[in-house]
């Protein structure tokens, strides 16, 4: 088949992988335009162009897919089929129907769960125990067209949005791989999702990161574990920002009697600091000071003044850079 990709980031290029690897035809590369980045802003390529460029796939980059010439460049091409893979531009009705085997999108959750930008991250804060990824015919609607194939991956409890990232985005060139065989064979099934089970994965934002450790234990490691690396949790430390990356939930704290106040320091061990919440103690194994590198807790303690009854959070102003 004639094949025109869509996608722009690090999750999209396994897939981009399979299909050059692939009997198909890639007759072109939509990305979204360059960005600024890192402290220079300089302009940056997507991970999807960086591919496309390495074999010589003519890459095209509009603001806007939807214009009317792209439109236009898209019907020159004559693509049997269209595929998306977290390209970051929705797709208009006139799009969707111009290739005959339509529009095939790689979507990391189990449909219809976690519809919207950021499943991958969304699973872990909610605290799934498993994810995985769907392809499925793409309508105007976000994240509603009818299923093809799903495959389900177990979340680890050590999983962070990083890892869950990379291990479905290798998933998701295998599933694709296999949507396709389907489609060309004519065998490829179409299941409608049940928008009663649907939820949504909005964009995530840096202000979602301030913890709350009036939250449950449990609640506050799902969210360190889902923000990492981006855009990261964060709590404040005599007026600056630290970042959390590493934490475990200790579980009981009826010790800790009636009075139990959140965000409180009520022990430092080697094992790390121990931080009362809502409900259970959490153990912070890995810090980060503003303007500081990551480290172990152990080697935090030992060039800070942290002390038992401590209390993390509070006002502040800013947020987490």
């Amino acid at each position: 088949m004639n094949i025109i990709f869509m996608g722009t980031p690090d999750f999209a290029v396994p897939c981009l992988q399979t299909l050059l690897d692939s009997s198909h035809t890639v007759q072109a590369v939509f990305t979204q335009p360059d960005r600024p980045k890192g402290r220079g802003k300089q302009l940056s390529s997507p991970p999807v162009k960086v591919l496309a460029e390495k074999y010589e796939i003519p890459v095209l980059q509009p603001l806007k897919v939807k214009d009317p010439e792209y439109i236009q460049k898209i019907k020159d091409l004559k693509p049997d089929l269209i595929v998306v893979v977290a390209y970051g531009q929705i797709l208009s009705k006139e799009i969707l129907e111009i290739p005959p085997y339509g529009c095939v999108n790689v979507h990391a959750s189990l449909l219809p769960k976690y519809r919207g930008a950021a499943p991958i991250q969304w699973a872990i804060i909610e605290g799934e125990t498993q994810t995985g990824v769907t392809t499925m015919y793409m309508d105007v609607g976000l994240d509603t067209g009818d299923m093809i194939l799903k495959k389900a991956i177990d979340i680890d409890e050590a999983d962070t949005g990083g890892s869950l990232h990379d291990n479905l985005s290798l998933l998701g060139a295998e599933i694709l791989r296999d949507t396709l065989i389907c489609i060309e064979n004519n065998t490829a099934p179409r299941e409608k999702q049940n928008d009663n089970f649907s939820t949504y994965a909005p964009l995530l934002k840096k202000s979602m990161g301030l913890i709350d450790w009036e939250q449950p234990a449990k609640k506050i490691h799902n969210l360190i574990r889902g923000l990492s690396p981006w855009p990261s949790a964060y709590t404040n430390y005599q007026g600056n920002i630290m970042k959390i990356w590493t934490t475990k939930v200790a579980g009981d704290d009826s010790s800790m009697g009636e009075q139990k106040t959140p965000g409180k320091i009520v022990n430092l061990t080697e094992e790390g600091i121990w931080v009362q919440t809502g409900k259970d103690l959490l153990i912070i194994q890995e810090v980060q000071l503003q303007g500081k590198r990551r480290m172990p807790s152990q080697e935090f303690l030992r060039g800070n003044t942290l002390q038992v009854g401590d209390i993390l959070g509070g006002s502040q102003n800013g947020s987490a850079k």
